[in-house]
Formats: structure tokens, sequence, C-alpha cells
């Protein structure tokens, strides 16, 4: 399209129907807000002139849309209303507004492109679908390819509810005449609101078509409960598991994999089931995520290995080579290429030098009650098993701890460091004690 666009984001709805204390649309999906899905949608469009209209309670929501403005509706009445709330900031535009709602964040840009083409034809376009139950949607009023208007389901008459072409709440109209239309808009109706939807009729009294796009049912579903919320998840789940998959992964029961929006694949990956990955990681070629394994926060070189039953969280970085293994909890921490700890055992704030050995039941015993510390071993260095670390310490290179130790000072390079409490040893005890205890009872 060749005019300037601008974004009108509908956010300002409190969402009671979620019974959360939180803004509906800045309920997760893919671990993102719904309202961020929103706007890259619109980026990916190449609408950069985003608006989001909130309520004055959503105190939170101006980092989440920055660099994108946000506009305050002072009185929540009605969809009309709300988009009346930017007239301010966008009055003077010589190009098209696209008004999207806050919580259907499936709208695709490809779809806003199409959208904008309409739009261009006749002067305003909105997007419509067909729904196999259209219960609860506005009706689509149309013919000879453009909408004549558009009724809300609580004003509809019992014909008119038979309708199946619905409303999918997305518009794209010509700047100099939106807010023309929007102060003929009146509020009544049942709910005694002003609805943007009035639009369309006051447009072709106003001798203009309104055309639409097609889209389908699954794009357009809005989010108003919990309910819907986990239907939303599993389509967004679907998709990302799908392009995973389409790009080189594995994935052996993807149904139980959960990804993120940001999840970075390289090639060949393996992932086993019940694998939780969550924001902000990638992970590199050929590396196997065994069963029951959760990532979040953290970068994962090429050829590693990981679980089953690991956690790998934020900050910490595993090298090519290397291995996380079953129950091994990694916080904060980097393992060097080649690195490996292979059962049962806890390193958070370190840095585990390349080809370092970790033996089970190791911990490093990162903090004293009020700071968290580091410690850092060397290059082919082995921890033997049930060792203690108390950070902050370095180990040196080819430093070896033997089994069982408490380790609370730096261990040079090439040394042996063993600390345990000293072994007794009595011949002949046991036989003495069962007979003692024997005669008593």
């Amino acid at each position: 399209m060749k005019q300037n666009i601008s974004a009108i984001i509908l956010a300002a709805g409190k969402g009671t129907r979620m019974k959360s204390s939180m803004p509906k649309i800045m309920h997760k999906i893919a671990g993102v807000p719904m309202i961020s899905h929103v706007i890259q949608n619109c980026e990916d469009a190449h609408i950069n002139d985003i608006y989001c209209v909130i309520n004055d309670t959503m105190d939170n929501i101006n980092d989440v849309v920055s660099p994108h403005k946000t506009v305050i509706q002072k009185t929540q009445n009605g969809t009309a209303d709300a988009v009346i709330a930017v007239k301010d900031h966008l009055k003077d535009h010589d190009g098209y507004i696209t008004i999207l709602c806050g919580d259907a964040p499936f709208i695709s840009s490809d779809t806003l492109k199409e959208l904008s083409k309409v739009a261009e034809k006749s002067g305003m376009a909105i997007i419509g679908f067909h729904a196999d139950n259209p219960t609860g949607y506005g009706r689509l009023i149309a013919d000879d390819n453009h909408v004549r208007g558009i009724i809300e389901e609580k004003d509809c008459s019992d014909i008119q509810r038979q309708i199946t072409l619905c409303n999918g709440g997305a518009y794209c109209v010509k700047a100099s005449k939106l807010f023309q239309w929007l102060d003929k808009v009146s509020n009544q109706n049942a709910q005694g609101e002003y609805y943007l939807t009035d639009i369309v009729s006051i447009a072709t009294d106003d001798g203009v078509d309104c055309g639409y796009y097609m889209a389908t049912q699954d794009e357009l579903i809005g989010i108003n409960s919990r309910v819907q919320l986990a239907q939303a998840e599993k389509i967004m789940q679907d998709k990302l598991r799908d392009n995973a998959m389409n790009n080189g992964v594995t994935m052996i029961a993807p149904e139980t994999v959960y990804l993120s929006m940001d999840t970075i694949f390289g090639r060949d990956i393996i992932i086993e089931p019940n694998v939780f990955i969550g924001a902000g990681v990638h992970i590199g070629d050929n590396t196997h995520i065994h069963a029951n394994s959760h990532i979040a926060g953290a970068g994962i070189g090429k050829n590693a290995e990981i679980g089953p039953f690991a956690r790998i969280r934020p900050k910490s970085k595993i090298g090519n080579n290397a291995c996380v293994g079953n129950f091994i909890e990694v916080n904060r921490s980097e393992f060097k290429d080649g690195a490996k700890s292979k059962h049962v055992s806890y390193i958070g704030d370190a840095v585990i030098g390349e080809k370092t050995n970790i033996g089970a039941g190791t911990v490093f015993a990162n903090y004293d009650g009020f700071n968290k510390h580091v410690s850092t071993t060397g290059k082919g260095s082995f921890i033997g098993s049930n060792s203690t670390i108390i950070s902050p310490i370095t180990i040196g290179d080819g430093a070896f701890i033997a089994a069982g130790s408490t380790i609370a000072k730096n261990v040079n390079a090439d040394a042996l460091a063993v600390s345990r409490a000293k072994q007794l040893s009595r011949d002949g005890w046991t036989t003495q004690y069962r007979a003692k205890n024997k005669k008593d009872k």
C-alpha cells in the first residue's frame, strides 16, 4: 500500500472474565504478553506508528509497548470512544489507520497487508470470517463484496442471528474520514455504548463502500477467558513446533514440548518428550535435549547433551560438546566447551573450565545469606563426587578435588585438594556391639 499507515490497538478492557488483577493484554502466549503479539504483527506489516489505548489503571503497560505510544481512554464507553481517545494524535494523519483489538493476537502481517489493499480501493475495509457457530460475534450485512452494516449480536433480530458471516474486529480506514464518521456514532443500542462498528453504515451513507477481506476463524480468535487463553496457547505452540520441525528439529513427541516465541534452533537437534523451553533460549546444531528438561534464558552450544531431568536457568551458557546430565541444575553459570556434569549436582554462579568433570552430588555453595558469589574452575580439572565448593574460590587448571571434600580456599593448578573428617576404624567393634545388645535385650 502506498499510503502511510498508523495503527490503533484497543487494549483498555479490564478483562473481568479472566478473574485476574493483571490486565488481560498482559497475559502471555508462548512467553510473550498478547499485546506484544499484536504489535509484532503490525511491525511485520511495516506499520510502525502504533498507539495502544489503555485505561488509567494500567501502569505497567508502557514498558511493554515501548517505543510505541499509549493513550488513556478516560471513560470506557465503547470501542468508538476508545478510538476517539487517539484523535489528537492522528487527526492530521494523511494516510490510513488500522484498528485492532489487543486481545486478538493471531491476525498475521500478511492479513494486515491484504486488509490495507482492500481499504485502498474504497477508503475503508474490515476483516470478516465465516463461523460454524456465530454465537457471540457481530454479523456483517454484506452484498456485492461490500459491507453495508455490522450488527452486534445483542442487537440482532432472529433472522440476523442466522448469518454466519461475522466481524473479525479489525479495520483499515482512511484517516481523513475516520474521525468525521466517529463524531456521528450514537449510543442508541442495547449496551448504551458507542460502537466502532457503526462507522460502516455511516460510511455507506457518506457514499463510501466498505470492502472486506476474509480470514480464517483461527486467525481471528479473541481471548476473553483463561479457557480461551489456553486455546490460544495451543494454537501458537502448534505453529512454533511445526516451524521448528520444518527447519531441522526432531521432536519425538511434539505435543509435549513447550516453546517460546523467541526460541532459536540450529539444525539436527533432537528433543525428547516433556521439554519446556522458556524465553531467551538459543540451541546449537546437533544438540540432544533429553526428556523432562527445563531451559530458560540460556544459550546451549553445538553437540551438547542436556538431561534427562536437567534444569538450566537464566544467564547460563552451555558450551559446545558440553554435558548437563541427570538432575543437574545450572544457574547463572557457564560450562566451557567439553565440560561435564552428569549426575545430581547444583552449579550456581560458577564458570566451569573446558573439559572439567563435575562428579555426582557436587554443590557450589554460592549464597551466604546476603550475597551471591562466583567460583571458577580451570581447564581439565576434576571435582570428585559429593564435594561442596564454598564460593568464592578459584580452582586451577588440572586440579583434582577428592570426593567428599568441602573446599573453601583456592586450589592451585595441578594440585590435589582433600578436606574430609578423619576416618576412624575399630576392628571387631560390631561383634562386641551386637553381643552387648543381645544380652541387654
